[in-house]
This record gives structure tokens, C-alpha cells and sequence, in this order.
């Protein structure tokens, strides 16, 4: 039996937390993508690729803070339900887009072992990776994240929880 309740390593990101968190992540990228074209916004960045399902929604803020247009998709499957499981490309992105990565921005939500991310750097090396979350193991994996959380923590992101009524610890109303 544990003295821990069962909220205490678990991180609970509301959809405006992501928000605040997923814009911090577009400030700290600002002027640092490679050099662009005179005239050209967003630091240089020639594209966004959001790791799928979780990169979406961070990547889509970053895209719109950093006014970047061009927006593409990996999807990378590295868990079943809440277990890790071995990396694999299910959707690539746009081939000539990307080329080795050079000037694209590949983002997502977490990086936790780093699995997915040695996945897609493996194939784009020359890509900038950010990531809203970051975890110890997965961390050498990032080159730009906003917050890092304990290896043990489990985030539990938005778009995974519903509100509902939560009866009180002691007592009751």
C-alpha cells in the first residue's frame, strides 16, 4: 500500500495551461531557427511537423505565434493505452518538405523516454525538436522544451480527461 494519493505524481494540464505553456514554447523559438529569406517571419522556421496525436495542438499555437504556415504531421505510435510499447512511423511527413530537417520545427507534447524522438531525429536529423514537457530520459532527445517534470510524474493532457464530479477526500458536502 502506498501513503501517496493517487493525484500526487500525476500533472494535470488544463486546456489553458497548455496554452500559456505551448506560447512560452513559441517565445523561447523565436529568432532561433536558421537563418531565412529577407522578409521571412518566424525565425527562419520553414515548417512546422507536429508528432502526432499530441504535438498537434502545441504545434498548432507555435504555428500561429511564430507565423509560420507551412504545417505537416509524423504520426509516431510509442504506447498502448498507458504502457510504452516499441516506436513505430505510421505517417510520414511531406518528403521534399522535409529533406534531412534542416529549418523545420518538429514538435510535441512530452518527451518521456525519448523513444519517438530518437525515431524521428533518426530520419531528420538536421530538424529543431521542442517539446512543451519534458522528462529526464527523454530530455537529450529535445533541443527547446518549456517545463521538466519528474520521470515518475504521468501528465494527464486535456484532451484525455473530462470534467465530472469528485467527491470529497473527507467528509461530504
Amino acid at each position: 500500500m502506498t501513503d501517496r494519493l493517487p493525484h500526487e505524481k500525476g500533472f494535470h494540464v488544463s486546456w489553458d495551461q497548455l496554452h500559456r505553456d505551448a506560447r512560452a514554447l513559441a517565445w523561447r523559438l523565436d529568432g532561433v531557427g536558421p537563418e531565412g529569406e529577407a522578409g521571412e517571419r518566424g525565425g527562419g522556421w520553414r515548417a512546422v511537423v507536429a508528432i502526432t496525436r499530441g504535438g498537434m495542438a502545441p504545434a498548432m499555437i507555435v504555428a500561429r505565434e511564430l507565423d509560420i504556415r507551412i504545417v505537416d504531421t509524423i504520426s509516431v505510435k510509442s504506447y498502448e493505452h498507458q504502457s510504452q510499447a516499441e516506436a513505430r512511423v505510421l505517417k510520414s511527413p511531406d518528403v521534399e518538405l522535409m529533406g534531412d530537417g534542416k529549418g523545420v520545427l518538429i514538435v510535441d507534447d512530452l518527451v518521456d523516454s525519448g523513444r519517438t524522438l530518437e525515431v524521428v531525429r533518426a530520419a531528420f536529423p538536421k530538424a529543431h525538436f521542442a517539446t512543451v514537457y519534458a522528462k529526464p530520459k527523454g530530455r537529450p532527445q529535445v533541443d527547446t522544451y518549456v517545463t521538466e517534470v519528474s520521470q515518475d510524474t504521468w501528465i494527464f493532457f486535456p484532451w484525455d480527461m473530462g470534467l465530472q464530479y469528485v467527491p470529497p477526500y473527507r467528509g461530504t458536502d
